[in-house]
C-alpha cells in the first residue's frame, strides 16, 4: 500500500518512466494514435481503449487499490482544454525531448 502515500507528481513520474522503458514500443502504432493507455504504477499492467474509461474500470476491478495514469498515445498531453495538443514525434528518442 506504498503507492497511497504517493503524490500525484510521483505517480506520473512513474508512470512515464515505465510508459518510455516498455509499454511505448507495445502501444504506440498507427492503430493506437490517439487512443488512451491506462498503466498500474505499482504493477506494470496497462491497457488501451478510445478513451480510457473502460481500461480503467478492468485493472481496477483487477486491483481495486491500483494508483492509475493516463497517457494519450503519440501525443504530449492527455486532453486540452482551450489548448492545442501536439503529436510526439516517435523518432525523436526519449532522452532527447526531456522524457523522465
Amino acid at each position: 500500500m506504498e503507492t497511497l502515500l504517493l503524490s500525484r507528481e510521483e505517480v506520473a513520474r512513474r508512470a512515464k518512466a515505465l510508459y518510455e522503458q516498455s509499454i511505448r514500443a507495445q502501444v504506440e502504432t498507427e492503430e493506437n494514435i490517439g487512443k488512451m493507455v491506462i498503466i498500474d504504477i505499482e504493477t506494470g499492467d496497462f491497457e488501451v481503449d478510445e478513451t480510457g474509461i473502460a481500461s480503467a474500470r478492468d485493472l481496477k476491478n483487477k486491483r481495486p487499490n491500483a494508483r492509475l495514469y493516463g497517457i494519450r498515445i503519440g501525443y504530449n498531453v492527455a486532453e486540452a482544454l482551450g489548448g492545442v495538443m501536439e503529436r510526439n514525434d516517435a523518432r525523436v528518442k526519449p532522452e532527447d525531448r526531456g522524457a523522465v
